[in-house]
C-alpha cells in the first residue's frame, strides 16, 4: 500500500532540505566531487560511444582521461596567459577609452558635455572606477580561484574523481534505480529520463554552441585586428550559454572597442559587426537546431533566475548545480500540471464534451 500524499511530500521534502544544507554547509568542500561529476556526466556518452566500438569501459575511460589532460594543459599553457593580460589591459585601458568617448561626444554635442555637465562627470568617474576597481576585482577572482581550486585540486583531485566516476557510472546508475522506492519507480525513472535528455540537450548541447562560438568570435576578431579580441570573443562565448545574451554583450563590447579603435575606418568596423552577425546566423540555423534541440525546456528567464539564486546562496557550487536544479525543477513542474490538468480538480465532475455523462478520471 503507498503512502500518503501528505507523507510523501515530508519525506521527499526532508530529502530536498538536505540537498540544500549539504550544499550550504559543504560548498567549498565537495566542489571538486561537484566538477568530477559534471565532468563525467558530460563525457558518458564518449565512453559508451567508445564502448560500442570495442573498447572496455577503463580503456575508453583512461583514453578520455588522457586526451582531457592534454587539450587542459595546452589551454593552461596557450589559452589562460593570454586571457588574462588582454583583460588586464583592457582594465588599464578603460579610461583612455572614455576619455576618447568624452572627446567623441565633445565634439559632435557640446552642449550636453560641458565641464560641469553630470554626463561628463559620470564618463570620467565610470573610467577611474574600472580601473582602480577592476584591477582589484581581477586580482581577488584570481587570488580566490587560487586559494579554492588549488593546484592540488586542478590536477589531482577533479581528474581523478572524474576518472572514477566515469568508471563507474553505468553501476552507479543501476544501484540508484536498485534503490528507487517500488511503488513510485517508474514515475521517477520518467522524471529522470526526461530531466536527463533536458540537460544532455542543453549541457553538452549548448557547451559545444559556446566553445565553437567563443573559438571563432575569438580567432575573428584577432585576424581583423581588434585589440582584447580575445577576451570579448570568450566573453560573448560564455555567455552565449544563456541565448542573445552572449551576442548582445559580446556584440555591443566588440563594436564599441572597434569604433574606438578603427573610428573613421569603416571597413574594419562592419567587419566586426559581420563577425557577430555571421555567427548569430549560424548558430540560429546550423548549431543550435542541430546540438541543442528545439525543445530543451529551460526558458532564459527561468535559467537567469536559477544562476542568481544559487550562486547568491551557494557561491561558485551553486552555479554549477543551478542549471541541473532548474532542469529538474522545470521538469517537475510540467509533471505536476499535467497531473493537475488529468485530476477532478481542474477537470470537475462535470461531463466532458463529448462524453458519457460519466465522471471524470
Amino acid at each position: 500500500m503507498a503512502l500518503p500524499v501528505q507523507q510523501q511530500a515530508k519525506y521527499w521534502g526532508i530529502a530536498a532540505a538536505v540537498f540544500l544544507l549539504l550544499l550550504w554547509f559543504l560548498g567549498d568542500v565537495i566542489l571538486p566531487f561537484v566538477l568530477g561529476g559534471a565532468i563525467a556526466y558530460m563525457l558518458d556518452p564518449v565512453a559508451d560511444a567508445l564502448e560500442r566500438l570495442g573498447l572496455g569501459r577503463v580503456l575508453a575511460t583512461a583514453l578520455i582521461t588522457v586526451f582531457a589532460l592534454l587539450l587542459f594543459g595546452a589551454l593552461i599553457l596557450l589559452v589562460i596567459p593570454t586571457l588574462v593580460n588582454q583583460t588586464s589591459a583592457l582594465i588599464d585601458a578603460a579610461p583612455r577609452i572614455f576619455q576618447n568617448l568624452q572627446a567623441f561626444l565633445t565634439e559632435r554635442f557640446p552642449s550636453i558635455m560641458e565641464s560641469d555637465s553630470t554626463l561628463r562627470r559620470s564618463l570620467v568617474g565610470l573610467g577611474e572606477t574600472i580601473q582602480s576597481r577592476g584591477g582589484e576585482l581581477l586580482n581577488a577572482v584570481l587570488g580566490s580561484v587560487g586559494g579554492l581550486v588549488n593546484t592540488l585540486v586542478l590536477f589531482v583531485i577533479v581528474p581523478v574523481v572524474a576518472f572514477y566516476l566515469l568508471m563507474d557510472w553505468d553501476r552507479m546508475v543501476a544501484r540508484i534505480d536498485a534503490l528507487l522506492p517500488r511503488d513510485h519507480a517508474p514515475t521517477i525513472r520518467q522524471l529522470a529520463s526526461e530531466i536527463d535528455r533536458t540537460l544532455a540537450s542543453f549541457i553538452r548541447g549548448q557547451g559545444t554552441v559556446c566553445l565553437i562560438l567563443g573559438i571563432y568570435y575569438a580567432v575573428a576578431l584577432m585576424l581583423v585586428g581588434l585589440q582584447f579580441g580575445v577576451v570579448v570573443g570568450a566573453i560573448a562565448g560564455l555567455l552565449t550559454f544563456i541565448p542573445y545574451v552572449g551576442a548582445l554583450v559580446g556584440g555591443g563590447l566588440a563594436i564599441g572597442l572597434a569604433l574606438f579603435q578603427f573610428w573613421g575606418d569603416w571597413i574594419w568596423i562592419v567587419a566586426v559587426w559581420a563577425i557577430f552577425q555571421s555567427g548569430q546566423f549560424v548558430e540560429g540555423n546550423f548549431l543550435t537546431p542541430k546540438l541543442v534541440g528545439s525543445s530543451v525546456g529551460l526558458h532564459p528567464v527561468w535559467l537567469i533566475f536559477a544562476l542568481s539564486a544559487f550562486g547568491a546562496m551557494f557561491g561558485f557550487v551553486g552555479l554549477l548545480v543551478a542549471v541541473p536544479v532548474a532542469a529538474a525543477l522545470g521538469v517537475i513542474t510540467r509533471f505536476a500540471i499535467a497531473r493537475y490538468k488529468d485530476s477532478k480538480l481542474y477537470l470537475g465532475y462535470a461531463p466532458r464534451e463529448g462524453g458519457d455523462g460519466s465522471d471524470g478520471p
